[in-house]
């Protein structure tokens, strides 16, 4: 799993039952302040690549909006009901 999203809540129950290991990488903080940012460029080159290949896939909420919507979306966002990213349709 990966995320862009800082606010969020995750229930790991299930990871820690099965042993995973969580890795967070808070990347704002260091590059605001010049802290090794070669370091997160690596990561996000890495990323990207991972992307590339098919092995991240975005999930999306079922329900699509389009920019008239964009309210809705917003409300469907905020209520807790998405499960997944808000598309809206351009």
């Amino acid at each position: 799993m990966s995320s862009t999203v800082a606010m969020v809540d995750l229930d790991l129950t299930t990871a820690h039952f099965k042993g995973l290991s969580v890795h967070v990488v808070f990347m704002l903080i260091p590059m605001l302040h010049n802290h090794h940012r070669e370091v997160h460029g690596d990561i996000l080159t890495k990323l990207a690549q991972i992307v590339d290949q098919g092995g991240v896939k975005p999930l999306l909420d079922e329900q699509r909006f389009n920019l008239a919507e964009a309210g809705k979306a917003h409300d469907r966002l905020t209520s807790g009901q998405a499960i997944g990213k808000v598309v809206v349709e351009v």
